[in-house]
């Protein structure tokens, strides 16, 4: 896994999954916004824009003192929205940052591996075929990874999760119970 960020592997991913996932004629466009937030407005959602978010794996590493980490607490938010009249879908996707245990300095954007941006989007195509197209929700596994996660065939144990060093629980979207 990879501790650089890598928007390309997004789009890949986003671009290969969409005709499997989502079996539409709609043209559907995946861009990053670094300023997202859970929040809608009143107009956005009037513009029938949603809000999935995602816990995922990830790993991190700090620009300054170089440190890398790993998280099973990394959230990432998506808005969606299908636009009927002109068939055409937007995504737009941000990940959540950690800020380093030694500088405490800026967040950091999280690397993931292929299987967890693979997971994250399925999760997005879920709740689109739901919201966008009227589908029912397939009943997701619930995996418990509170203490330990599968990176391929190692086990990896997790410390105790730094609320003041997660982006997400400052923003109040954490997915640590």
């Amino acid at each position: 896994m990879s501790t650089d960020w890598t928007p390309t592997l997004w789009s890949e991913c986003f671009e290969e999954m969409l005709d499997e996932e989502l079996d539409s004629s709609d043209q559907w466009a995946f861009h990053f916004n670094y300023g997202l937030t859970e929040t809608l407005t009143k107009e956005e959602r009037r513009r029938e824009w949603r809000v999935y978010s995602h816990c995922a794996f990830g790993q991190f590493q700090c620009g300054k003192c170089f440190k890398t980490w790993r998280s099973a607490r990394v959230v990432v938010v998506f808005r969606y929205r299908l636009q009927n009249k002109t068939a055409r879908g937007t995504v737009l996707m941000r990940p959540l940052g950690q800020a380093c245990r030694r500088c405490r300095e800026e967040f950091e954007l999280p690397g993931f591996s292929q299987n967890e941006v693979e997971e994250a989007l399925l999760g997005l195509f879920g709740k689109i075929r739901k919201n966008c197209y009227g589908e029912e929700e397939e009943e997701e596994e619930e995996e418990d990874d509170d203490e330990e996660e599968e990176d391929g065939s190692e086990k990896v144990s997790m410390r105790p999760h730094e609320k003041a060093l997660c982006e997400a629980c400052r923003l109040g979207i954490c997915c640590q119970e």
